[in-house]
C-alpha cells in the first residue's frame, strides 16, 4: 500500500527510511551517505549539502505522488540527482543483472544465447537514452542556469524525443518465464534475476516519471522567465539608449505609430499611400533593429522616444 504520509524537513531522515526502505536507493542518488543518527531531513541534508526543499520533492512525489511544486526546486541538486541515477543504473544495475543472468543460464544452450541478446539489446537502448540526456539535454540546462542565450533547443524537444523503452524487457520477462527450463538450483538463480529485471522496471518508470512531472516542468519555467527578462533587457537597452531610434527611416517611424494607434496593416497601406508588403517589409525591418515584436513593446518604444504623447496612447 502506497504511503499517504507526506514528509517534511523536520520529520526525522531514519522515520523515511523506515517507512519506505525503497529510499535507500535515493540517498545514494543525492549524495547522502548513512550513518545520520536521528537527524531531521533538514539537519541530514545540510550536514551533506543537498538542498532540503529538492530532497523531500522528490521523496514525496516518487513515494506518494504528490504534485511538483516549482519554486520549491534546486535546478542544480535536481540535475546531480538525475546524474546519479544514470551513472547508478548504467554503472552498476545494469551490469549486476546481465552477470546474474548469466550464471542462471547454461552456456551451451542456444536459446540461453539468444536470451542474452536480448538483454544486451534492451541494455544497449537505455544506454542511448540516458546519453542523449548527459550530451544534450543536460548541458543546455546548465547553459539556462548561466544564463547564456540559448536558441538551438528547448526542453519540449526533450519531452517529445523522452520516452519508455519498456517492451524489449517485457519481451525478455515472458521468455524467460513461459520457455527456459531449468534445475532447482537455476530456477532459484532465474527468479532472482527476474526479481530484479521487475524491480529495475519499475525504477526506470519511476526515474522518466520525475523527468516528465518535475525536471521537465522546472526547466519551462526557467525557459518562461528568460523569455520575459529578454523582453526586459530590450525595454532597458531601448531606455537608455534614447538616440536609438536614428537607426529608423522616417517611414519606419510612422508605421510604429500608425501600429501604436491600433492600425492593421491594410489600414497602415491606406494612410501612407504604400502597398501591403512594403508595410509588411517595414515591419520586419523595424523588428529587427529594434528586437521588439510585441505590439506593447512598440508602444513603450514609441513613447520613451517621444514618437506619440502617452495620453494618445490607449492603454
Amino acid at each position: 500500500m502506497k504511503n499517504s504520509k507526506l514528509y517534511e524537513a523536520d520529520d526525522k531522515m531514519i522515520t523515511l527510511i523506515a517507512d519506505n526502505y525503497s529510499l535507500l536507493e535515493s540517498l545514494g542518488r543525492f549524495g547522502i551517505n548513512m550513518g545520520f543518527g536521528d537527524k531531521t531531513v533538514r539537519e541530514v541534508c545540510e550536514d551533506q549539502h543537498v538542498d532540503t526543499d529538492t530532497f523531500l520533492v522528490i521523496v514525496n512525489f516518487t513515494i506518494n505522488g504528490s504534485t511538483y511544486g516549482g519554486e520549491k526546486v534546486c535546478i542544480r541538486t535536481l540535475l546531480h540527482y538525475l546524474k546519479a541515477s544514470h551513472e547508478y543504473f548504467l554503472g552498476f544495475q545494469l551490469p549486476n543483472i546481465r552477470k546474474e543472468l548469466m550464471a542462471s543460464l547454461d552456456e551451451n544452450d542456444n536459446l540461453a544465447r539468444l536470451i542474452m541478446k536480448m538483454y544486451d539489446d534492451y541494455a544497449h537502448e537505455i544506454k542511448v537514452h540516458m546519453k542523449y540526456e548527459e550530451q544534450h539535454v543536460f548541458p543546455y540546462v546548465n547553459r539556462l542556469l548561466s544564463q547564456e542565450a540559448v536558441s538551438d533547443y528547448d526542453i519540449e524537444t526533450f519531452s517529445k524525443h523522452h520516452g519508455q523503452t519498456t517492451q524489449k524487457l517485457k519481451e525478455l520477462k515472458n521468455i524467460i518465464i513461459k520457455y527456459l527450463p531449468s534445475d532447482a538450483l537455476r530456477n532459484n538463480l532465474l527468479t532472482s534475476v527476474l526479481y530484479g529485471l521487475y524491480k529495475n522496471e519499475e525504477w526506470l518508470d519511476q526515474h522518466a516519471r520525475v523527468e516528465d512531472s518535475i525536471f521537465i516542468p522546472a526547466i519551462r519555467e526557467i525557459e518562461h522567465k528568460q523569455k520575459q527578462n529578454d523582453v526586459s533587457v530590450n525595454i532597458s537597452r531601448m531606455i537608455s539608449h534614447p538616440d536609438s531610434t536614428e537607426t529608423l527611416s522616417d517611414r519606419e517611424k510612422e508605421v510604429i505609430v500608425s501600429l501604436v494607434q491600433g492600425m492593421s496593416n491594410k489600414e497602415i497601406a491606406e494612410h501612407l499611400f504604400i502597398s501591403i508588403n512594403t508595410v509588411i517589409t517595414h515591419r520586419r525591418n523595424i523588428a529587427r533593429k529594434l528586437q521588439i515584436h510585441s505590439p506593447a513593446g512598440l508602444t513603450i518604444y514609441a513613447i520613451v522616444n517621444h514618437l506619440v504623447d502617452i495620453s494618445s496612447v490607449k492603454l
